[in-house]
C-alpha cells in the first residue's frame, strides 16, 4: 500500500461520511428536534 491508496481511501471515506451526515440531517425523523432547537433563543420571551 503507498501513498497514492491512502488518499483514495481517506478520500472515499470522508465522501461517504459527508453524505451520511448530510442525510441524518436532512431526515424526517429529525426535523422535529432541530425545530425545537432553532427556536431556544427565542424560549424566554
Amino acid at each position: 500500500m503507498n501513498i497514492i491508496d491512502l488518499r483514495i481511501i481517506s478520500t472515499v471515506a470522508s465522501l461517504i461520511l459527508f453524505v451520511g451526515i448530510w442525510v441524518w440531517a436532512w431526515s424526517k425523523q429529525n426535523k422535529k428536534d432541530f425545530d425545537e432547537a432553532a427556536n431556544l433563543p427565542f424560549g424566554d420571551e
